[in-house]
């Protein structure tokens, strides 16, 4: 089960790297478009979408790596017992927040699909196309949670070093 959890992570920040790309050519492409007035119009919505898809894809694997900000000022004040459950009341919140905001996320691109939802600007994109990044990535960060509470409730926590490096 751990390697499919990271490789599922792994895998959603390989497509947030690809959408960062992605990003890149929409600006690059905007940037001769109006050099050259070609026909390329909505590079800077694609462009935004496309950076908004990489942040929620990199969300969860951000958080199996260590990466989040994390203020450890009264984690290290406490002791061993109260280090613990300080994390699990905080791990619990996090999972009941990241799944709510799972769950809204999905229903917003459900819905949006459902309403035949478009962008208003020029390119007219089905918003439910860039909305479905977002709830990918959120719903990834909810098991990244809910896979951290596990393994603090196991008494087990995972070691930021052997995981990445």
């Amino acid at each position: 089960m751990r390697r499919l959890l990271d490789a599922l992570y792994d895998g959603a920040a390989v497509l947030a790297a690809l959408c960062m790309i992605g990003t890149l050519l929409m600006v690059l492409g905007s940037v001769i478009d109006r050099f050259h007035r070609l026909p390329l119009r909505g590079m800077d919505a694609y462009a935004g979408y496309f950076m908004a898809a990489a942040a929620f894809l990199s969300l969860a694997h951000t958080l199996k790596r260590g990466e989040h900000i994390r203020v450890t000022l009264v984690l290290n004040a406490l002791g061993a017992r109260g280090r613990r459950a300080l994390e699990l009341w905080s791990l619990s919140v996090a999972v009941g927040l990241s799944g709510l905001f799972a769950f809204y996320s999905a229903r917003l691109a459900w819905q949006s699909r459902s309403f035949h939802d478009i962008s208003t600007g020029i390119d007219a994109t089905p918003l439910w196309i860039p909305q479905l990044a977002m709830a990918v990535g959120t719903l990834l960060l909810f098991v990244a949670f809910v896979d951290e509470w596990w393994l603090a409730l196991r008494g087990r926590v995972a070691d930021v070093r052997e995981v990445g490096a």
